[in-house]
């Protein structure tokens, strides 16, 4: 099992920065509704500390709060583009270091995460721009 201990701080951070740059991305797809999608963030890392235990990974990333970079951006796009580096790089460090499944797991969450961002606006199934922020979510971390 891959742990916290197992990461630079710099590493960890990395990780941690990955799940709300997700929520980020879809959020940053259509206007309006930010405080429920924020709550919906909030909320997958609760519903994921329910599952305590099957996975020390994720159970030491959602045991962290949440932090959306807040860090200025030229525009929204560059904002994007920025999210899903930090995806990108959260994943490219999770392979070096932790098990295949233990990173299954976190895109699994991520992709999860970005999902229930989309739903927080009551949007059934998920708004055109939200799909399609969804597909590049997936596309950064791997997740087919």
């Amino acid at each position: 099992m891959t742990r916290k201990a197992d990461f630079t701080e710099e590493e960890w951070d990395t990780i941690l920065e990955g799940p709300p740059a997700a929520g980020l991305v879809v959020s940053l797809a259509e206007r309006g509704g930010t405080f429920r999608e924020a709550f919906s963030i909030a909320k997958a890392y609760t519903e994921a500390r329910k599952q305590h235990g099957a996975s020390q990974l994720l159970d030491e990333i959602t045991a962290a709060k949440p932090e959306v970079d807040r860090s200025h951006h030229a525009s929204p796009e560059d904002m994007k583009s920025h999210s899903l580096e930090k995806l990108r790089n959260a994943v490219g460090v999770l392979r070096q270091r932790a098990q295949s499944e233990e990173v299954e797991d976190y895109r699994g969450f991520v992709v999860g995460l970005a999902e229930r961002v989309a739903a927080a606006k009551g949007d059934e199934p998920a708004s055109t721009p939200e799909q399609q922020a969804i597909d590049e979510v997936r596309a950064a971390v791997g997740s087919a």
